[in-house]
């Protein structure tokens, strides 16, 4: 199912428009680096800063700098809760991206999509949140922060992995042993609790890094989070 996921997300109607001068940007180069397709637009000489404009089946969603993208090549890692080291560069960015497939990413990439599922989770406060970091061993680093959010907050918290370590026991979260077919995938799903702030993450690895998205859509997050359980 989560294949299936990742082969709809190609196929979204995102349009991806990249206005500068006559010389190219850093961020064509990322855009082509993680397989989003894009037009390029040449300004005047006396125009506006680079930017890029993006719609969605021919409606507009927003315009955002070049400078602002570049938080997509150096996201930050900051622990739920702590939104002083976020931009608000770097959560337009967020907003603005979901339902959007990139290839090639990195860990760092996933982790910093993960804080702002796992936010959004702290500040609703209640709901179910499910995560699969692909293996129980690579939940290791995220120990402390899966147990501030089951302390701190009212969330069903679900860790799901392939079982090759001894988790700890946190009181608030449940740890579910998966199929070795989830062991390529990195997974996160936040139901929204009572706000419906529903939002998801799935990618998958692939020799190159990681091919993935992260999606705002209810529907699809529910799918997402049914995956992970039948797993």
């Amino acid at each position: 199912m989560l294949d299936s996921l990742l082969a709809n997300a190609r196929t979204t109607a995102h349009a991806f428009t990249v206005y500068r001068g006559a010389e190219p940007t850093g961020i064509e180069s990322l855009f082509d680096a993680h397989g989003v397709a894009f037009e390029v637009r040449t300004l005047p000489p006396l125009g506006p800063d680079p930017f890029v404009l993006i719609e969605s089946g021919g409606e507009f969603l927003g315009v955002i700098s070049v400078d602002e993208l570049d938080d997509l090549l150096d996201p930050p890692i900051v622990r739920p809760g702590d939104r002083d080291g976020v931009s608000p560069g770097y959560r337009a960015v967020f907003e603005l991206f979901d339902d959007t497939l990139f290839t090639s990413m990195r860990r760092r990439s996933l982790l910093a999509v993960s804080r702002e599922i796992e936010d959004r989770a702290h500040r609703v406060g209640t709901g179910t949140l499910r995560a699969s970091f692909q293996r129980f061993s690579a939940f290791r680093p995220q120990v402390g922060v899966y147990s501030y959010l089951a302390a701190d907050t009212d969330l069903s918290v679900h860790v799901h992995g392939v079982d090759d370590w001894d988790v700890p026991p946190i009181p608030g979260v449940r740890y579910h042993a998966v199929d070795d077919e989830l062991e390529r995938f990195w997974v996160l799903a936040f139901d929204g609790g009572d706000e419906g702030q529903a939002c998801g993450l799935v990618a998958r690895e692939d020799s190159d890094g990681y091919t993935g998205f992260w999606t705002d859509d209810a529907a699809i997050v529910a799918e997402i989070a049914a995956a992970v359980t039948a797993a």
